[in-house]
């Protein structure tokens, strides 16, 4: 037995080699655990995909081949498992990540209102286009794809099955397998220090009418890894490539019970090591409090983003966000206060967006003076409240209205096979899905151009640079063990 995982390229990004897909590495880890021929087809920014697929396939002899896809990268997901079925017909094609995660947990919405409509569509679709589909973890659910009589959906999102991974067996799990990619061809760096990603703790318990997952116990339900465990790979990582900077991908970093424990021990790790780390990381604003600010800089963090998402009162309330904008405004306060840089992740086009509460984050952003920000356009995501509780109120325009409020989002259908609807794209060339009864979708991307170019000359923030991306001429992938 031998499989092949495939990273498909991400062209909506500016850079497409920044961090590795770390989930499909972890399945990967598992398998060569069990003594399967494991290789990876990394193809973030390759060049021409379809002759890197062809070359890799050309001299492969796996028996299955298993892509992962977020929704962005669902046109090329599709595309190569045709390009396989084409070229390898007798091999199986199994699609997992976050996109069939998401679509599986919006049918099962419908299906428990007795409906078949646009999730339930598309799922039929995706099994026309993949032999299985794995939803949610992938560690166990992979050995059940590879059954010859596997079922056509394996539902890892399921909490009352073995497959749902518990925090245990999150320590017991291999870390992801790095050297099955070409790791040095990635970069990231904070304050100068390369970094690599890691996650400590899966899932966020907010209710955020715009945010994947809320419906989904793979993306909601809390689970988390073991200090020790953690330490043990930032150790590992030092120890393999020298790595010095961590990104820390937890959805919150402070919903983590063990989070201040984990912050003494990555000093610690630090002091018995003779090294100094540099961290970064994601923060929910409400429970930001400054002793564990104060020792999030005492264990090398220099940089949290926060999602603060709008300076409107009325739009944080329709988000449920939970942070008001005082909270807000205290957590850039504190922690400007003990040192650490801020970026404010921002966005527009909530139900009730106006050129009034787009005003409100223009003059929040102003008073509050981020060291960062970036404002996005929301899009509309399967396993959000936002596409769930839609209804297709016209032809093809589908409606959210906030129970409590009346305030409506509109969005257009999407084909998640052809098309890359994403959420954060290059500036200056956002296309939005969505519509207010206030704004439509040129307006919002007139407003949100406007609101950043207004902003930064104001602060004096430069734009990101805009430098081309790399572009790989091969697919840069590994073959491993036969």
């Amino acid at each position: 037995m031998r499989v092949t995982f495939i990273i498909p390229p991400s062209g909506f990004l500016l850079d497409d080699r920044v961090f590795p897909t770390l989930g499909v590495l972890k399945i990967a880890a598992v398998l060569e655990a069990d003594g399967i021929g494991v290789g990876v087809l990394d193809l973030s920014g390759v060049r021409d995909v379809p002759a890197a697929v062809d070359a890799y396939l050309a001299s492969d002899d796996s028996d299955a081949y298993g892509v992962t896809a977020t929704m962005p990268q669902m046109p090329s997901a599709a595309a190569i498992a045709a390009q396989i079925r084409a070229e390898k017909p007798a091999s199986k094609v199994i699609l997992g990540g976050p996109h069939v995660t998401l679509m599986q947990a919006s049918a099962r919405q419908e299906r428990a209102r007795g409906e078949h409509s646009r999730a339930c569509r598309a799922m039929d679709e995706l099994a026309d286009r993949f032999d299985v589909l794995v939803c949610g973890d992938g560690e166990r659910a992979i050995r059940v794809a590879l059954l010859d009589d596997s079922p056509r959906v394996i539902d890892g999102d399921d909490p009352k099955t073995d497959l749902f991974l518990q925090s245990a067996d999150l320590d017991a799990m291999p870390l992801a397998a790095r050297h099955l990619i070409d790791l040095n061809s990635y970069h990231y760096s904070i304050d100068g220090v390369r970094a690599q990603s890691v996650v400590a703790q899966l899932g966020c318990p907010f209710a955020c009418n715009f945010c994947g997952g809320r419906r989904s116990p793979f993306l909601r339900r809390i689970r988390t890894r073991s200090t020790a465990c953690v330490l043990g790979e930032l150790r590992s990582l030092y120890e393999t490539y020298g790595t010095r900077g961590f990104m820390f991908f937890d959805d919150e970093l402070n919903v983590n019970r063990q989070f201040m424990e984990l912050l003494d021990g990555i000093s610690g790790l630090q002091d018995e090591l003779g090294v100094d780390f540099r961290l970064r990381g994601f923060l929910k604003a409400e429970l930001i409090t400054e002793p564990m600010v104060e020792s999030m800089y005492r264990a090398g963090f220099r940089q949290v983003l926060v999602g603060f998402e709008s300076g409107s009162p009325r739009i944080l309330q329709n988000i449920q966000k939970k942070a008001t904008r005082d909270d807000n405004t205290r957590a850039v306060e504190v922690l400007r206060t003990h040192g650490l840089a801020v970026k404010a992740a921002m966005s527009i086009g909530h139900p009730g967006e106006s050129d009034e509460t787009i005003a409100d984050s223009r003059d929040w952003l102003m008073s509050v003076k981020p060291d960062e920000f970036d404002v996005t356009i929301i899009t509309v995501y399967p396993g959000t409240p936002y596409y769930d509780d839609a209804r297709e109120q016209q032809l093809g325009i589908w409606t959210y209205r906030d129970p409590r409020n009346g305030d409506q989002l509109h969005a257009y259908p999407v084909d998640h096979l052809s098309e890359q609807n994403f959420y954060k794209g290059i500036p200056g060339s956002y296309r939005s899905y969505v519509y207010t009864d206030a704004l439509s979708s040129d307006d919002l991307c007139q407003r949100r151009d406007a609101l950043e170019v207004e902003v930064r000359g104001a602060l004096n923030i430069p734009f990101p640079m805009a430098t081309a991306a790399a572009q790989f001429d091969h697919s840069m992938g590994q073959r491993g063990p036969s």
